[in-house]
């Protein structure tokens, strides 16, 4: 790295020389303390950030960015170097990155170089981004999912996704935390804690839930410790971290973005997701990393499905609402809304109807009193009601099984193979790990129920027997028939369905149809300070029509100065240490 970095360092100054009007100060003026004062409790100001040499990066955007690098006042470096200052300002408090890449400036140097020198790759072109810790990088930063088990390990390859990303010239900053293994371990947690990383807490309340699996993602880029982050979801794991930190979140159509290079739990919906603060941020960042992958065979389903030339091109502002008309399924998830919630959507909804928008109500998935649980989030719901074949447990645990093992068998440097490794080392190493269940002197506190997602997958020895198939059959077509039906009224189509991402059940029904989803940030609840979205859902590869409606939907949100939109966070209960969160 060190030499990487001196080679960089040393063709920038060169070519600095000979440019007379570009400057550069790598010494940052430190104008306030990183130190949180109490008199600030209850504020963003209790977490002061400072410019960046000069740039206002708190809440900056990637254009602005872009727009300061191109003008000369700031430069990746630096970018990078204010971006370090914040994480080091937030991270015995929030947790959120778990490693920091120790290439990171070298990166940035030759970024910086490649500008001066007439070469940008594009709008990402030096702009510093984390990845959850269960997506591989093939540099000097390990790849574990939050386990203990897998530290040394060497991965063969980069994700493609961080490849696509890398090739648009954006810097990687580290690796974000995350809950361990995705939640596919246990099913009473501490949502945000691993092994490794210890517990990621949200800078809107460190007490409570900060959403997940792809909580440092989450937390982090809403902290403004880094620019944007990617995530991963099987079922609700870039949604529900979104909106829980008052940020736009796409969870593209499974095939979209490949999976190759990330730790899988199931093939049928694992995809590669995103987090911004804007929904334009997170549009740029899904138009680099998608594409067909020829080690993704599901990613050849979006051949002739995707818009020549990206999805920024869909970007527009409120007036597009004059002509959109929108779906509620009122019974199917926001009769599951609490009431300080409903109150603050409706407020939205009359807004975006004061824009001209049609909005029409009872649009539900069918089969919804089937498919949908009534006591929130249940991926076993199927056999909670008896019927383990219409379960998406039933396959989710099979597909791990198989899919973790084929994942292990390409990493080196380990001699974790196979599930049966993984739980054998969480049961030898039980204080840090938690392979019992927290009682009776062992366990541990996070991880309560101990491994039993594991035992349950170990169970199934990767069987696809006849529930397997049926489940998955129940599941999937189910919940894209439901969708699809929603989506027409009276004979024509919808522009999405209008959810509440907070009710989880929304989110996992499109998981299970391997559908998109959006989120833009909605409201707070008034009584812990955590925010909540409001969600729009599509069919399949209809990622164009989500980046219209929630770029039109924002662009109402920030023009009419509304409450209902994104907020900074309080820092809450900032010197509690509690785990679990619930």
């Amino acid at each position: 790295m060190f030499a990487r970095l001196s080679v960089a360092a040393l063709l920038l100054g060169q070519a600095l020389a000979q440019d007379n009007n570009f400057t550069i100060d790598y010494v940052q003026p430190q104008a306030s303390t990183l130190l949180p004062l109490q008199e600030n409790a209850g504020s963003d100001n209790l977490f002061p950030m400072d410019d960046c040499f000069g740039f206002k990066l708190h809440e900056a955007t990637i254009d602005q960015m872009q727009a300061a690098m191109k003008a000369g006042r700031i430069t990746s470096v630096q970018l990078v170097t204010c971006y370090m200052t914040r994480t080091f300002q937030t991270q015995n408090y929030l947790n959120s990155l778990l490693e920091f890449n120790p290439d990171a400036l070298a990166i940035a140097a030759q970024r910086d170089l490649e500008r001066l020198l007439g070469k940008v790759r594009g709008p990402l072109h030096g702009i510093p981004f984390t990845v959850k810790d269960n997506i591989a990088t093939k540099d000097n930063m390990e790849t574990t999912a939050g386990s203990l088990a897998l530290l040394g390990n060497i991965v063969p390859r980069d994700a493609f996704v961080v490849k696509q990303l890398r090739d648009a010239g954006a810097v990687l900053f580290g690796k974000a935390g995350l809950s361990e293994w995705a939640d596919m371990r246990t099913n009473w947690y501490s949502e945000g804690y691993s092994g490794r990383g210890g517990q990621v807490r949200s800078a809107y309340n460190l007490t409570v839930n900060p959403g997940g699996s792809s909580s440092g993602s989450g937390v982090g880029v809403a902290a403004n410790t880094i620019a944007f982050s990617l995530g991963t979801e099987t079922d609700g794991s870039v949604i529900n971290p979104a909106m829980r930190n008052s940020l736009v979140g796409i969870k593209p159509t499974v095939g979209l973005t490949s999976r190759a290079g990330v730790v899988p739990e199931s093939e049928h919906q694992d995809t590669v997701g995103c987090f911004a603060r804007t929904v334009r941020d997170a549009t740029l960042v899904l138009d680099a990393m998608y594409g067909v992958d020829q080690r993704d065979n599901y990613t050849l389903a979006q051949q002739g499905k995707t818009p020549k030339g990206g999805y920024s091109q869909f970007l527009t502002t409120k007036d597009a609402l004059k002509n959109a008309t929108f779906g509620i399924p009122w019974n199917s998830f926001w009769v599951y809304a609490d009431d300080d919630q409903l109150k603050q959507l409706f407020g939205l909804l009359d807004l975006i109807k004061s824009a001209g928008a049609t909005i029409i109500n009872n649009t539900e998935i069918t089969n919804y009193q089937t498919l949908v649980s009534p006591d929130g989030w249940n991926w076993d719901y199927g056999s909670v009601r008896g019927f383990a074949n219409e379960s998406e447990y039933s396959y989710i645990k099979v597909d791990f099984y198989n899919n973790i093992k084929t994942y292990l068998s390409e990493v080196n440097n380990t001699k974790v193979r196979s599930l049966e490794d993984i739980v054998k080392f969480n049961y030898d190493n039980d204080g840090s790990e938690g392979g019992y269940p927290y009682a009776d002197g062992k366990g541990h506190p996070a991880f309560f129920s101990g491994q039993d997602g594991f035992l349950a997958s170990l169970a199934t020895k990767g069987i696809k027997n006849e529930t397997y198939w049926q489940a998955l059959d129940f599941c999937v077509n189910g919940c894209r028939n439901g969708i699809n039906d929603a989506l027409t009224y009276k004979g024509k189509k919808l522009d999405g369905l209008l959810v509440p991402p907070d009710v989880a059940q929304a989110p996992q029904i499109a998981a299970q149809a391997g559908y998109p989803m959006i989120t833009v940030p909605a409201g707070v609840h008034s009584d812990s300070g955590m925010p909540f979205g409001l969600a729009l859902m599509q069919t399949a590869f209809a990622e164009d029509k989500l980046v219209k409606w929630a770029s039109a939907i924002e662009d109402l949100q920030i023009k009419s100065n509304t409450i209902y939109k994104r907020s900074l966070p309080e820092w809450r209960d900032y010197l509690v240490r509690n785990i679990p969160v619930i």
